[in-house]
């Protein structure tokens, strides 16, 4: 779930030109990967950019926009397209940041404070 806004610093990460839908785009905030994800009907959705198995980059997986199921390359783990929540091991939920359009800009809600050291989750391995 996405953090309070009072407690975010809003971060200009893309624009809808780079990112059409159906598409992934990583991009890299305080040194840390961010996966866009452009989903149908227009949403855009932001994630942490590793899964949490063994970190693999997520932008190298596949994104069905039928199932709403992004697959790590990695190892096969899937998650919601929308929620991010774990379909394959259930139970492990990806970082998720608030996304927000200024006209054709896509910005972040990147969380300062200390919640800005809880930028992904990694999961135990079932």
């Amino acid at each position: 779930m996405p953090m309070d806004e009072a407690t975010l610093t809003w971060i200009e990460v893309a624009t809808l030109d780079e990112l059409w839908e159906g598409e992934m785009l990583e991009v890299e905030v305080d040194g840390q990967p961010v996966l866009l994800m452009h989903l149908s009907g227009g949403e855009i959705v932001a994630f942490q950019g590793v899964c949490p198995h063994q970190e693999y980059p997520l932008v190298e997986g596949e994104l069905d926009l039928d199932t709403e199921t992004l697959t790590c390359s990695g190892h096969h783990w899937q998650f919601h397209a929308r929620s991010g929540c774990g379909i394959n091991p259930e139970g492990c939920t990806l970082y998720r940041y608030s996304v927000r359009l200024d006209g054709s800009t896509i910005l972040i809600g990147y969380p300062t404070g200390s919640e800005s050291r809880q930028r992904y989750h990694r999961c135990r391995e079932e």
